[in-house]
């Protein structure tokens, strides 16, 4: 006997849920942005880690991609992507592994920022006899690693012993702070002071005499609010393809452009304190709170009905391991609702990285259907 469909109503809870119209509708958002700059986009697969969502993001199966860990990498290329970054700064005891992943036709790059790496990438390469191409970090807003754009001594310094080897490709750069902006004209600002620290650094190694094919740039919000990309290569941008409650307080998206959600369940009460008890800890939605340091702080989660309407001000206030706390947002006028045990809520993420990374799959839908159509897995770990 075939057992039935999945629904809203019959999966186990917590577990993580996918809106696949909301998902085609921010993917295709972006596509349009990109084509009207006429960059390349290299999507950054760190936030989904599944192959089907990378198969609907990438212009090929082929790719292009950026990838975050070499296991991600390595699982992409199982599925046949050939054309990845992988943009974070690597350690030399990786270089193996990269070149192992590049043996088997990966072009798999990589990313330095100091002297001591690009040696230790030239070393290795020659030591294989294959090339490993790298991209030197620039720092454009001082939010993590990189060269600094002013800094011409060391940004050549790198290029020349990474072009002796002949693993040299350009510079790539990730404008980490434009999550802190207030408004977006300020995105729109570092999206040009992410475009300009590339672009000159870029610049500076071509006028050494040395090549530099690759201006990689790219954040979720620089990606979307940029207004110049001249010079550059290619955008790259992750957490666009669902979105979540920080991109939403940016205003680089809305409320109902979010589209991965955590299911729950409600397993208790304690009225006198105002609390509904949820089955969705800290382990279904992680210690993220990223909409801490925004205007509005949307705490561990915004609260929706089971078909994602949100109910006004209240909140995933609390967790414990296994137990969330909802409560109304702090002086609010609205009325707690009443939710009998049993009832399902889907929860809202601040950082959809972070709360899609504590699960193993996604459960798609369709916008309006309480009908699971798909079940995705996904994978973690380095």
């Amino acid at each position: 006997m075939t057992a039935a469909p999945a629904t809203l109503d019959t999966l186990d809870t917590p577990c993580l849920l996918l809106d696949d119209t909301r998902m085609t509708r921010n993917i295709e958002r972006l596509n349009g942005l990109m084509a009207g700059h006429g960059v390349q986009l290299r999507p950054h697969l760190k936030t989904p880690k599944s192959i089907e969502v990378a198969r609907r993001v990438m212009a090929s199966p082929q790719g292009p991609a950026a990838v975050s860990t070499l296991q991600e990498a390595e699982q992409f290329a199982a599925a046949g992507v050939t054309d990845l970054l992988y943009a974070v700064g690597v350690a030399p005891a990786k270089l193996d592994r990269v070149l192992a992943l590049r043996g088997r036709g990966v072009n798999l790059t990589v990313v330095v920022d100091s002297i001591q790496a690009a040696q230790a990438v030239a070393e290795r390469a020659r030591q294989a006899g294959a090339g490993i191409p790298a991209l030197i970090e620039i720092d454009c807003d001082g939010h993590r690693a990189g060269v600094q754009p002013g800094h011409t001594d060391p940004l050549l310094a790198i290029a020349r012993v990474l072009h002796g080897a002949g693993c040299l490709q350009g510079v790539m750069t990730h404008a980490g702070e434009s999550y802190g902006c207030r408004s977006l004209e300020a995105i729109a600002a570092m999206a040009e002071q992410e475009r300009l620290a590339a672009v000159t650094c870029a610049d500076a190694i071509r006028a050494a005499g040395l090549p530099c094919p690759v201006v990689s740039v790219g954040s979720t919000p620089t990606a979307h609010f940029a207004r110049n990309l001249e010079g550059v290569t290619e955008v790259r941008a992750g957490v666009y393809v669902f979105f979540d409650l920080v991109m939403a307080g940016l205003g680089v998206c809305s409320v109902d452009d979010i589209a991965a959600t955590v299911l729950t369940t409600v397993i208790g009460h304690q009225p006198d304190k105002g609390w509904i008890l949820v089955d969705a800890g800290w382990m279904a939605m992680s210690r993220d709170r990223g909409t801490a340091k925004q205007p509005v702080d949307q705490l561990y989660g915004l609260v929706c009905d089971a078909d994602g309407k949100v109910y006004p001000d209240l909140l995933l206030a609390e967790t414990n391991q296994e137990q969330g706390i909802i409560k109304l947002r702090a002086g609010s006028g609205a009325v707690l609702p009443d939710l009998p045990l049993g009832t399902r809520l889907r929860v809202v993420p601040n950082h959809a990285c972070a709360t899609c990374a504590q699960h193993d799959a996604y459960e798609v839908l369709h916008s309006g259907s309480r009908d699971i159509v798909a079940h995705w897995e996904r994978f973690r770990g380095w």
